[in-house]
């Protein structure tokens, strides 16, 4: 269906917010749910907040350096911003992954 028949358009942010919230909550998600809503908030530019696993992490990071598209410079400055973090948590980019080239 079309983004203008799009029932989440019709939501408060309050509304919005909530639908995910609950989406990713769920003690039973798999994987491919949780694919599932990231491919659909990243098709609204948007990503949840937190998900607290590292490989959502990392997909995350895949999604930001694929929507940043030819602004190349977007995704350097985001891991550098993220770096104290990414490696608090013991996350590692992509790249250092190796799954740029996959």
């Amino acid at each position: 269906s079309s983004p203008s028949h799009d029932p989440h358009l019709a939501m408060t942010d309050k509304e919005f917010d909530a639908v995910w919230v609950t989406y990713f909550n769920k003690p039973d998600i798999d994987a491919w749910e949780l694919c599932k809503g990231l491919n659909t908030l990243v098709g609204y530019d948007l990503v949840p907040e937190q998900l607290n696993e590292v490989a959502s992490a990392v997909h995350i990071l895949e999604a930001v350096k694929d929507k940043a598209g030819p602004h190349r410079e977007i995704y350097p400055y985001f891991t550098q911003e993220l770096r104290p973090t990414l490696n608090e948590l013991g996350i590692f980019t992509p790249e250092k992954l190796s799954l740029d080239n996959v």
